[in-house]
């Protein structure tokens, strides 16, 4: 897997459990993949510089609102969410918000007792994270913003499916616009001048709460 060029995929079917989780000991959560599991079968992809940027981008985004609007914000990153024996995945960012107060000071999670993240972030520049809703859904995750590239859709849970919504329920200032907004001039600007800007925005969206 280690040869494989940046934003490939890898599917493997009739996998048992047993070997999924073999293969998260094996490479870690540092490892620079995304691997899925859904009930036999297993998804490996590898992670382009423009996949890392866009995802460390939206978590500035979270981190600065987080700060500026005195929002409790929990960043667990990309980490690993399973239930056993038949689901898991990691996304590229998750944020604890509502729930937040029931992993701080964690080091891990567990999703058999513990909340899922209020908040999962996929960038999908080929268009396959679609094929993993069904895994967030069996792990009770309620919203996914998913960026294509292009777009930025938010999604909600309901009744067991994700539905599109024009803004967040974790984050309600933040919609799918302002996140299309600063995602899109981030391609044309400077990343700190396009952070600067959000930060006014924020700053303005302070004064009228």
């Amino acid at each position: 897997m280690e040869h494989l060029p940046p934003d490939s995929t890898l599917v493997f079917n009739d996998v048992a459990w047993e070997e999924y989780e073999g293969l998260l000991d094996d490479v870690g959560e540092a490892s620079g993949l995304r691997i899925s599991y859904d009930s036999g079968r297993l998804q490996v992809m590898t992670l382009s510089m423009s996949h890392e940027r866009y995802s460390e981008f939206v978590q500035d985004l979270v981190r600065l609102l987080s700060l500026k609007l005195r929002i409790r914000v929990l960043s667990f990153g990309s980490m690993t969410m399973k239930k056993s024996p038949s689901h898991g995945l990691e996304p590229d960012k998750c944020f604890y918000v509502q729930t937040a107060p029931a992993v701080e000071g964690k080091d891990s999670i567990d999703l058999a007792t513990d909340p899922p993240p209020d908040v999962a972030v996929e960038i999908d520049l080929h268009h396959q994270s679609v094929a993993k809703f069904p895994i967030y859904a069996s792990l009770g995750v309620p919203e996914i913003w998913r960026y294509d590239g292009i777009s930025m859709k938010i999604h909600h849970l309901e009744r067991g499916e994700y539905l599109p919504s024009d803004s967040s329920r974790a984050l309600p200032m933040l919609s799918a616009d302002v996140l299309n907004e600063f995602l899109t001039r981030v391609k044309k600007e400077d990343q700190y001048e396009t952070l600067l800007a959000f930060e006014q925005w924020l700053s303005l969206q302070n004064e009228e709460r």
